[in-house]
């Protein structure tokens, strides 16, 4: 025979039965994130040999100067003055820089991994001009070296460039040699000798195709600086220091257009140093990002913060919803049980511990199966095949446990309702706390009213004023 509990007792054991499901629960936990690990690192691999988030700056026309210094030194107790003869460099950005870039994506995969790669065809222009205020930076006209001018062009990471990278000034085609790129993509790119004799503005066009993965930025630091991108990528998102003046986005892919004036970037068009990005006047610059970026998140690159930027957002990120449904996951487990016992409480039945665990463990596999299922054939196809499964398992257990079909029911019933809700707040991102808080008080309210009748201390478990429900047939 089994021992007769109050029902305070009871539901102090259930609560203690219900914080060691905690342990397996945050097992899983620890597997979503050891998938998730997994997926970033196949995602690696697959853009290994491909390229990794691009981030482009530049051009910029470097011309070399001479300074001259005087240095005094002592020599056998006699002052000796002499003059030095030092090469230095004047940088000099775009007055106008017009880009536009067509990305071309496409979705690569490795065994059940996917990550979405692209290449960028893009075409720019750019139009150079002489500062009349070099004097300010202590560099004379004269001294400049424009015969031996330089553009440099800046891609984050150059294993991504392809073989079609041309310049041409003038009509003239620059030849093209690697490395040298602005500071701002960490010296790397490609760069061409030009010679100019400063009395006009030098005008740049130039095209190369490049190969990326999951998001393409861009550094303005002209004059004037206008970017336009387009893609047939149907789920974009725009990031950086600078969002798009205008875009349009549809089911057949997205434009975006930016337009970022000099006065946004707190910088000259004109310095002796390439010192990379000003985050803001009087700061300190920021130092330039590694050559090979490396994701955040998904869609999300280290870079700078004063850049525009585009990200090929992958659709549904499975991985942060499996993460979010296991941290509901002892919501619950907890509804369950607290319907289990008011079985117990109001309607007679006996529930044992060994049962309480089992139908954890089988709450707690959902979660297992969610994730396993999710990474074939998606979240929203694993999580109405987990539902069914666990659904179907924990009612018909609930008919032995319980005693009757009927109180099985109503048990499959409300599981079906928290699958259910909890699928709408996965769904909801902004108002998911809302709801969510809302649903907690209509569910407290009920379990009050359910036991508003229950003598907690007594052994037998109701006041003389309520009557036993009557047993179901």
């Amino acid at each position: 025979m089994r021992i007769q509990r109050s029902p305070g007792i009871k539901l102090l054991f259930v609560g203690l039965v219900g914080f060691v499901l905690l342990v397996p629960l945050l097992m899983v936990y620890a597997l979503v994130s050891d998938r998730q690990h997994q997926a970033r690192t196949a995602q690696d691999s697959i853009t290994q040999g491909w390229g990794g988030p691009q981030m482009l700056s530049g051009p910029v026309l470097v011309v070399p100067y001479d300074e001259v210094t005087t240095q005094t030194e002592n020599r056998g107790g006699q002052v000796v003055t002499r003059e030095v003869t030092s090469r230095r460099e004047v940088v000099i950005a775009p007055s106008l820089h017009r880009v536009s870039t067509d990305l071309e994506p496409e979705v690569r995969r490795k065994s059940i991994y996917e990550t979405v790669t692209y290449l960028a065809a893009t075409n720019g222009a750019a139009r150079f001009v002489l500062p009349d205020d070099l004097d300010r930076l202590d560099v004379e006209r004269s001294s400049l070296r424009l015969a031996e001018s330089e553009l440099r062009f800046g891609v984050s990471d150059p294993r991504g460039l392809q073989g079609d990278a041309s310049a041409e000034v003038g009509g003239e085609t620059v030849a093209l040699k690697p490395g040298r790129g602005p500071m701002e993509s960490g010296g790397s790119g490609f760069h061409g000798y030009v010679e100019w004799d400063g009395e006009g503005p030098l005008v740049l066009d130039y095209n190369f195709t490049l190969r990326g993965s999951r998001a393409l930025s861009l550094v303005p630091n002209g004059g004037q600086t206008e970017w336009s991108v387009e893609s047939t990528w149907a789920h974009p998102s725009f990031a950086g220091g600078f969002l798009p003046d205008t875009r349009s986005i549809g089911d057949d892919g997205f434009k975006a257009n930016w337009s970022v004036a000099n006065l946004a970037l707190g910088r000259s068009l004109a310095s002796t140093s390439d010192t990379g990005i000003v985050v803001n006047a009087g700061s300190v610059p920021m130092p330039p990002p590694p050559p090979a970026p490396k994701m955040r998140g998904y869609g999300e690159a280290s870079f700078p913060a004063q850049n525009a930027e585009v990200r090929l957002v992958e659709p549904v990120d499975l991985y942060s919803q499996v993460d979010r449904s296991v941290k509901y996951g002892f919501l619950v487990i907890g509804f369950t049980f607290l319907t289990f016992l008011m079985f117990d409480l109001v309607a007679g039945a006996r529930v044992a511990a060994a049962e309480y665990l089992l139908t954890g463990a089988g709450l707690v596999l959902f979660f297992v199966l969610l994730l396993a299922f999710a990474e074939v054939i998606g979240f929203a196809a694993a999580f109405a095949g987990a539902t069914i499964a666990i659904v179907g398992l924990l009612t018909a257990y609930s008919a032995a446990v319980l005693g009757t079909r009927k109180r099985a029911f109503t048990v499959g019933a409300i599981l079906l309702g928290l699958y259910a809700a909890l699928y709408v707040l996965l769904s909801l991102e902004a108002y998911s706390l809302l709801v969510g808080s809302v649903l907690l008080f209509f569910a407290l309210a009920g379990v009050m009213y359910a036991t508003r009748g229950i003598d907690w201390s007594s052994v037998g478990g109701r006041k003389d004023s309520e009557p036993m429900l009557e047993e179901e047939g």
